[in-house]
């Protein structure tokens, strides 16, 4: 192959960009001392409204739901807590550490309007927040 084949300049290029990701990752993601306040990850979120009802679904795989904290402030929900990591004092090797450990926060604003938090349940590893719309 030649140095100027598109298509070996294009696998070059992709293959960079995964390695610029993976350390982009691995600097995002570190486990933190269990004294740290700051947050070291936040979890993805869906958010869906509904003509009288907004639902909000948080993915939080490996969290104890009695790790987890919900507060209504105004016209925001701030969702909070820990994921314990899997490193034990009988780990041997680490090989691999992907998932993000340790004190999450994820703050959502709310659309315009007033929002009285209906429901609530943790199934599967995912929260699920039902908010009734208040006139």
């Amino acid at each position: 192959m030649q140095r100027s084949d598109p298509l070996e300049w294009m696998w070059l290029q992709a293959v960079e960009m995964l390695e610029k990701a993976e350390r982009f990752n691995r600097l995002l993601f570190q486990i933190q001392r269990s004294g740290a306040r700051l947050p070291a990850w936040e979890p993805p979120v869906d958010m869906v409204e509904t003509f009288d009802a907004l639902h909000i679904n948080v993915v939080l795989p490996g969290v104890p739901a009695e790790e987890v904290e919900v507060i209504l402030e105004g016209g925001m929900v701030r969702i909070s807590g820990h994921r314990p990591p899997p490193v034990t004092p009988e780990t041997l090797q680490i090989h691999r550490l992907e998932i993000p450990y340790g004190r999450f926060e994820r703050r959502i604003h709310l659309p315009p309007g007033r929002y009285e938090l209906a429901e609530s349940s943790f199934r599967h590893g995912c929260l699920r927040l039902g908010f009734r719309k208040l006139t």
